[in-house]
């Protein structure tokens, strides 16, 4: 993908300041679509950038300046864009020390994306992610489990835990449907912002959720799944493991009207 700008504390990257952390694995990030110059649920992705840094740096900067960072990347490129923003600490991972050492934010803008189509195959992995409420960037399982998967066959891969319990997917949320309820895995996984969108708008439009434990043997007698992320609300599940998923192109629907619900605001 070709990078419309890449952005260190709000000017232009030189790669002496990108030297450092270009082989660095002690971050975390968030993701985010553009369209217009606006993006959606801004206040999600600020709060989850706060919380990651006050748990692995034990500090955080302001929102108001991480979002000027956000505003300086998206002036600079065209209105419908992809935007990673990735927080680090200049003291190093292999390092207990730099806890008065203010983080730092690499911005990177390219290509929007909508993602896949679908309807996916997904193939069932355990794997339990490391700090799974945070979204950082030590994730070379997923990667790993992914292309594993399209080796086998399959579309991509789906967690379980220890417990047996499906948790996400590998750059995705898990979303089910019963006919009539949204279900959300009940497991230790990574929040996602348009899961965050999805439930409040949900919550808005009077669509009953549901938080419950979903293992594999329970997928037979479910109505519908999709899973989504940064790029789209909804992408259909035709199959996890070996067992096969209805259509159920009401509860796509639903999720996107849920998901164009919330508006896009700009930086």
């Amino acid at each position: 993908m070709t990078s419309f700008v890449v952005h260190h504390n709000g000017q232009e990257a030189t790669a002496e300041q990108l030297a450092p952390v270009a082989f660095a694995g002690y971050a975390h990030f968030t993701a985010m679509q553009v369209r217009g110059g606006q993006v959606r649920a801004l206040d999600l992705h600020l709060e989850r950038l706060r919380v990651a840094s006050l748990e692995l740096y034990r500090q955080a900067l302001p929102d108001v300046q991480v979002r000027s960072y956000l505003k300086a990347a998206v002036e600079a490129g065209p209105a419908d864009q992809s935007l990673v923003a990735t927080i680090y600490s200049p003291a190093g991972e292999f390092s207990a020390s730099g806890q008065g050492v203010a983080p730092q934010v690499l911005v990177r803008t390219g290509p929007p994306s909508s993602g896949p189509e679908g309807p996916l195959a997904l193939q069932v992995v355990e794997y339990e992610r490391v700090l799974p409420a945070i979204k950082h960037v030590g994730e070379v399982a997923k990667g790993y489990y992914l292309r594993q998967a399209v080796a086998q066959g399959f579309d991509d891969a789906a967690f379980i835990d220890r417990h047996g319990r499906l948790s996400e997917a590998s750059i995705w949320n898990l979303a089910f449907w019963d006919g009539t309820s949204v279900i959300w895995p009940r497991a230790d996984m990574l929040g996602g912002i348009t899961m965050g969108i999805l439930r409040r708008q949900l919550d808005q439009l009077g669509i009953p959720q549901k938080n419950q434990e979903v293992r594999p043997a329970d997928i037979a007698d479910l109505s519908g799944a999709v899973v989504m992320n940064s790029w789209t609300p909804a992408v259909p599940i035709r199959s996890i493991a070996s067992t096969p998923l209805p259509e159920a192109p009401e509860f796509a629907a639903l999720l996107r009207k849920a998901y164009e619900a919330e508006p896009l605001s700009g930086l």
